[in-house]
């Protein structure tokens, strides 16, 4: 009896959609095909794959009416936010509009007797494995590179978001790229452990739980294969005394709060310097509470369901665990509450690193706000963490906040900004977060392998 994958809407817990996996037999055939289609793939010239790729981008822009609605009942985003083409273009073109350089030789010399140089070859079958919380613009990430250098690719999608690599697959299927180079899949995890256990791939990229990433790991034990891992983070936010309140308030409760804090790059935690605790905390709780929870087709919904009952249970567990320990929240239940996938966005002081919500990933609707005297007592406390993606801090001053970034424990330091992946540079984390690097220049040479050329001429 196969096996059937079922997207539970967070709206109301129907059953939204659902699809039969493969069998063992049938994804070692996809696996085969896509080898088999690779060699023909990297044989076009970079600007003819580039061209391709950018045709499928724009095919996936042309489904936007559609899509948005579909991600509303499939993870909970309000439609009002308009989905996630304007990043997933954004992405596709920088590393488009780089493909060429990046992958170009690299010439070490030549003389009369030597000619020398390195040359950037396609891993061959790259495995895509995408998250549901951004799950077009997570997955263009890699795939849109993986195939520009000249790779064929296999996605598989969350469940949560079981349509999105469909969508993906007949967008690049219509702009000409073959179906063999492009490939939606629909796995088990005993499946997709086989495959990879069994060499089925040449590199694979997976962004997803810390528990996932580890099995990814797990899988390809031995056998060589390449893996890359983006495993969410704690991300925290400092507010220096010099920072434009406002701002840095702004920007923050929204990085922890948007797509009900279901960001791999959300604010999970802010030091605010204690000469700004107060007003800080006062604007936060006021932003918070001009929140609309809702359904996430309402025009007036500002902040949808979360993704998944058990996700919100466990951001409530957190809270509930913190409020016994003595922490002290700020937002009022909202109606719209209902103990399930609608949870009521929350702000919490006199918090520790004693506490959960302080440590754990909540990727959820909930921050901790904690007062610190000085950048060493902040630098100590945003360390203080098993995960390291993403800090962001704020001042005025841009020599303070690169002193202080490289002391920090973090894939990308931000200043005055916060949950954004600007794709010119590296996406990629250090500790629990993973290993490997997307986008930009460095993300193409991850999904390449180097080979050097050492030509001796022959002389009379």
């Amino acid at each position: 009896m196969s096996q059937t994958l079922k997207c539970i809407s967070p709206i109301d817990g129907s059953v939204y959609a659902e699809r039969p996996v493969l069998s063992l037999n049938a994804a070692q055939a996809a696996a085969k095909a896509a080898r088999e289609a690779q060699k023909a793939w990297a044989a076009r010239p970079v600007q003819e794959r580039v061209d391709l790729v950018m045709a499928g981008v724009a095919a996936v822009g042309a489904m936007n009416d559609e899509i948005v609605p579909e991600l509303a009942h499939m993870m909970g985003r309000p439609t009002r936010y308009g989905g996630e083409f304007g990043g997933f273009e954004e992405r596709a073109g920088h590393m488009a509009g780089i493909a060429v350089e990046s992958l170009a030789d690299i010439e070490v010399g030549e003389d009369a007797t030597f000619k020398r140089y390195i040359k950037r070859i396609p891993h061959g079958v790259v495995f895509v494995v995408a998250p549901w919380n951004y799950p077009y613009m997570t997955a263009i990430n890699t795939v849109a590179p993986a195939l520009i250098a000249g790779n064929t690719v296999m996605l598989k999608h969350a469940t949560q978001t079981l349509l999105v690599g469909e969508r993906m697959a007949q967008a690049f299927h219509s702009a000409g790229i073959p179906e063999d180079v492009f490939q939606n899949v629909f796995l088990s995890h005993d499946v997709t452990n086989d495959l990879i256990a069994g060499n089925a791939f040449d590199f694979v990229n997976f962004t997803g739980s810390v528990g996932g990433g580890q099995a990814m790991e797990r899988a390809a034990a031995g056998t060589f294969t390449g893996v890359g891992t983006e495993l969410g983070g704690k991300d925290p936010g400092y507010v220096m005394e010099d920072a434009d309140l406002d701002a840095a308030v702004d920007t923050l409760v929204d990085g922890a709060m948007f797509n009900a804090g279901q960001c791999c790059c959300g604010i999970e935690r802010i030091y605010v310097h204690e000469s700004l605790y107060d007003q800080f905390v006062e604007k936060a709780v006021a932003i918070v509470n001009g929140y609309k929870l809702g359904h996430p087709m309402d025009a007036d919904t500002t902040m949808g369901p979360m993704a998944n009952v058990r996700f919100a249970q466990e951001v409530r567990a957190q809270i509930a665990e913190a409020l016994a320990d003595g922490a002290v929240a700020h937002i009022d239940t909202m109606a719209e509450d209902d103990g399930g996938a609608y949870l009521t966005p929350q702000i919490l002081t006199n918090v520790t690193h004693d506490m959960r919500v302080m440590r754990d990933e909540s990727f959820g609707p909930v921050v901790g706000i904690m007062k610190v005297s000085s950048d060493a007592e902040a630098i100590k406390l945003m360390n203080d963490s098993e995960f390291g993606l993403t800090a962001s801090l704020w001042t005025q001053d841009v020599d303070r906040a690169g002193r202080i970034g490289d002391e920090l424990e973090t894939g990308t330091v931000f200043m005055n900004r916060a949950d954004y992946l600007d794709p010119g540079l590296c996406w990629t984390g250090c500790k629990n977060t993973g290993r490997g690097g997307g986008l930009s220049v460095i993300g193409f040479h991850n999904l390449t392998r180097p080979k050097s050329y050492h030509l001796k001429k022959v002389t009379s």
